[in-house]
């Protein structure tokens, strides 16, 4: 049971969150933080766009945005049937390359309570966050940080409770996933694992849509048909299959980009030919009339 100081904080956390003046100001009181993740975070990099890993990433933005063209989804949780099958590396990276995106504003918010990671990836505190928000000891502002240099937001999980569930059956968490999309292109939320806590499958309800990240050698069949008929198949919007094999992206963006990288090199040397060319033999000369 809920004791009734912590009642009386999350109703001002409520209050918080339902203020439209509140979230309407609120990407100027966030605080910005430099750019300096883990060192094996494994997070994509926008500067090496050719990489495996980010065209994949892209892909995969591609088609959200497409959906989304098509129907109001901008709130997605991203989970998986059992640990240790990629779905904080997949929210992650998602998060960032929907914030490449000019204008895309992305937040990713870490709601695995129970083993949160992304203060870790970015290295962070962890908190204030967001079971500190939910409990009246923080403000909104106070747990989104700024990544600078892109235009994805985090919150952290915040300081760890004894009951993750509880607190996410809150009136006060749909109403902060509802409003949220106001501000941000994507709110894009990291939970804990479907068959090992009933977390995602609350939070799912939430949102407009789910993911479900599956590790290829590493999830069974029928873990995919238990944790697709927890979320009632209802508003799934695809698998992303993790863990394929190195040699088998690398061959094929190999291929890709060995051909488009040696057809503008060829283009560079025509065009430096041309210019050489020019040089020696001097512009053209005007016919006499």
């Amino acid at each position: 049971m809920v004791p009734a100081y912590a009642q009386q904080a999350m109703q001002s956390a409520a209050a918080m969150v339902n203020d439209p003046v509140n979230l309407q100001g609120l990407l100027e009181k966030i605080e910005e933080i430099p750019f300096r993740p883990l060192a094996d975070a494994h997070l994509i990099d926008p500067t090496r766009p050719s990489e495996p890993p980010s065209e994949e990433f892209r892909t995969l933005r591609t088609r959200l945005n497409h959906m989304q063209t098509l129907s109001p989804i901008h709130s997605i949780v991203v989970t998986s049937p059992s640990p240790a099958e990629g779905k904080s590396f997949t929210a992650v990276n998602l998060a960032l390359a929907q914030s490449h995106l000019a204008g895309n504003l992305a937040l990713l918010g870490d709601f695995d309570f129970r083993r949160p990671i992304v203060h870790t990836l970015f290295q962070v505190d962890r908190s204030p966050g967001i079971t500190d928000f939910l409990l009246g000891r923080a403000e909104l502002h106070e747990i989104i940080k700024k990544i600078a240099g892109t235009n994805l937001y985090i919150m952290p999980a915040g300081e760890a409770v004894l009951n993750p569930l509880e607190l996410l059956n809150l009136r006060e968490v749909k109403s902060m996933v509802d409003r949220l999309p106001s501000v941000f292109n994507w709110v894009i939320l990291d939970t804990p694992p479907l068959l090992f806590a009933a977390d995602a499958n609350l939070l799912s309800t939430m949102c407009h849509g789910t993911l479900l990240v599956v590790r290829i050698g590493t999830t069974t069949i029928d873990s995919v048909t238990r944790a697709m008929q927890s979320l009632c198949e209802n508003n799934v919007l695809g698998i992303s299959v993790n863990g394929a094999r190195r040699g088998e992206l690398y061959s094929r963006y190999a291929y890709y980009h060995s051909y488009y990288d040696s057809a503008e090199a060829k283009a560079r040397e025509d065009g430096e030919a041309d210019a050489e060319a020019m040089r020696v033999a001097g512009p053209p000369r005007e016919k006499p009339v």
